[in-house]
């Protein structure tokens, strides 16, 4: 076993760890003001990652960091307040220990908000071949990529290595899938014609492949229809109802339809939660997701709570746990601090109900889907929309600036300015 983790507080209040710096864990550990506890945030990186907008990060939409923002930044002025940039790796609940790269570490209290990671369906050739698209360095490693097959692609006498560069297929056809799609598509109409007059640009193929009957499919049919109907005009090809087989030697194989020949492969097909391991078997539910009770605690562990991607709580309208998306992470956040603040006062706890307030995705320029109680609508006011949640989601009045300006700036000149390749620095 690691050495302890020495973290002293000479007033013995009681500690709180939060595993996991995404939407959920941020929420709790900004908004949880009790002087009665000890927080300690624990993440694998040193800043907080706006996920919904990795896409645009991966296609030179915008800059990495305005998407991101460091925890030491927004954490600086509180007190009884730890940081440590570690990998959490095994819970020891009979102790209230948690085993982590850099030591264990006791706790009081534990929450796990450790997010969720790509599933490759037990496919570990899978990620091995194709690019996700997580976190920062997925979306940096994707932009060099697709950059760099253009390059290649111009240098290339070989008629067929051209097609081959020159092909991106997407599988998954769910909110990330369509935004990358419609980027690419973006970059085909007003990027690369300026940036390689050299290159055929109807070679380049934009393949979206879903097992699914219909893309989006947490969305209503006519949703579904519609983002259907606008990346046809892009020129999108969309194979539903096809599930992918193998990817080897550039080629990718599915279960319905000819093989694509191809050196670029997004997988966005899936998620499975990070959980940490530790518990018993009957603590993990389907998609490796950790079981809690209405109060998003760990069944038969009072002190150990799960939010966000990593919990599944099942309920009459959830029978299968909340979708994993941001929304149910906030506001579980929101409610364990409610029920943290009514531990300290002896109270019967508060339980969990989620308020949906509606999903939006984006397919391109003037062009979005969103979908509220009673009210859907697309096209331009759908997109306008879409741009203003998103900017007030971002931390930061710099970053969302930031962002602002890129925005306005690609919208007006069709010329987005990102289009930078940053390869690894390679010693020998």
């Amino acid at each position: 076993m690691k050495t302890a983790m020495d973290i002293p507080d000479k007033e013995g209040r009681k500690r709180l760890v939060i595993v996991g710096g995404g939407f959920g864990g941020l929420k709790l550990a900004r908004k949880l003001k009790s002087d009665k506890y000890q927080i300690v945030l624990l993440d694998k990186n040193n800043h907080h990652i706006f996920q919904p907008l990795l896409y645009q990060v991966a296609t030179a939409g915008i800059e990495p960091s305005a998407i991101s923002f460091p925890y030491r930044k927004i954490f600086k002025k509180r007190e009884h307040f730890h940081i440590r940039i570690c990998e959490a790796q095994r819970i020891m609940p009979e102790n209230n220990l948690l085993e982590t790269s850099i030591g264990t570490l006791a706790y009081d209290y534990l929450v796990i908000a450790t997010g969720c990671d790509t599933n490759y369906f037990g496919n570990n050739d899978m990620a091995k071949q194709t690019m996700a698209l997580k976190n920062t360095s997925e979306a940096l490693f994707n932009r060099n990529q697709i950059l760099d097959s253009f390059e290649q692609a111009q240098n290339t006498g070989n008629e067929e290595e051209r097609k081959r560069l020159m092909t991106f297929a997407i599988v998954g056809g769910g909110a990330t899938g369509i935004e990358l799609a419609g980027a690419l598509a973006e970059m085909r109409k007003f990027v690369l014609p300026q940036d390689y007059p050299d290159l055929n640009i109807n070679e380049m193929r934009i393949i979206l492949i879903d097992g699914a009957p219909r893309l989006l499919s947490a969305f209503s049919e006519k949703s579904s229809r519609e983002v259907m109907e606008y990346l046809g005009k892009r020129n999108v090809e969309v194979k539903l109802n096809a599930r992918v087989i193998n990817y080897e030697g550039n080629e990718l194989v599915l279960s319905e339809g000819p093989v694509i020949d191809t050196k670029n492969v997004f997988w966005v097909a899936g998620v499975k939660a990070n959980s940490l391991q530790g518990l018993p078997s009957e603590a993990y539910g389907p998609g490796n997701r950790l079981k809690v009770d209405s109060y998003n605690r760990l069944c038969e562990y009072s002190n150990i709570f799960a939010i966000g991607d990593t919990a599944l709580m099942s309920s009459d309208a959830y029978p299968k746990g909340h979708p994993q998306v941001v929304q149910p992470a906030i506001q579980q956040a929101r409610n364990l601090i409610v029920n943290l603040q009514r531990m300290e006062q002896g109270l019967p706890l508060q339980p969990f109900i989620y308020r949906n307030k509606g999903s939006m995705a984006t397919i391109g320029r003037n062009h979005a889907v969103v979908e509220l109680k009673k009210l859907r609508f697309g096209g331009f006011p759908a997109w306008a929309v879409w741009l203003f949640v998103h900017l007030m989601s971002i931390v930061g009045v710099k970053n969302r600036l930031f962002i602002f300006v890129d925005w306005m700036w690609s919208y007006f000149t069709y010329d987005p300015s990102l289009r930078i390749i940053i390869k690894p620095l390679k010693r020998e």
